[in-house]
């Protein structure tokens, strides 16, 4: 390398900003009937692209509760999140003044439990539940769409661990 090549480099470097925080939902549902898991996508405001609630850190509030808050404020959905992550992705993000920052997005899973009919940001987004393939195959990020693979993964495993658990005495009792 070059000694200009190397100084340019070293400026492109010092220039460089860290990826800015986010932390993001990653809504899912149970249905009853079917034993189906389905997850809930939305478009973005500004580029209409597949996406999960996500926002800003916000003062005193744990990385989970913030995701649990961006999915009621811009899917109006409420329900139980965990507060282990279940992973991380990257993305480019266009802000208010122009200038283009990548964002480092921890993901939470929340079970939807209620949603509310009426939200801050209803009427401004796309809001559908789909199947884990077919969230994969609509978002963007390669990360996000490994981290909704492999929740599908662990959803698998916990409904093949659930229905193990129950024995063919309880499987009667429940059927009545």
């Amino acid at each position: 390398m070059t000694l200009f090549a190397r100084l340019a480099s070293d400026v492109q470097l010092m220039f460089r900003r860290p990826p800015r925080q986010q932390y993001g939902a990653l809504c899912y549902r149970v249905k009853k009937k079917s034993g189906e898991v389905e997850v809930l996508l939305l478009t973005s405001r500004d580029t209409g692209r597949w996406v999960i609630p996500k926002g800003w850190p916000m003062n005193g509030k744990c990385a989970h509760d913030v995701a649990m808050r961006e999915a009621l404020e811009e899917a109006g959905v409420r329900g139980v999140v965990e507060t282990e992550t279940l992973g991380a992705y990257s993305y480019p993000k266009l802000l208010r003044d122009g200038v283009q920052v990548i964002c480092k997005v921890q993901v939470y899973a929340l079970e939807v439990t209620d949603m509310a009919k009426n939200f801050k940001e209803k009427g401004e987004r796309i809001i559908e539940w789909v199947s884990f393939d077919e969230a994969a195959g609509r978002v963007r990020e390669p990360e996000l769409r490994g981290i909704l693979l492999a929740f599908k993964r662990k959803m698998a495993d916990r409904v093949s661990a659930k229905a193990a658990k129950q024995t063919p005495a309880a499987k009667q009792i429940s059927a009545k």
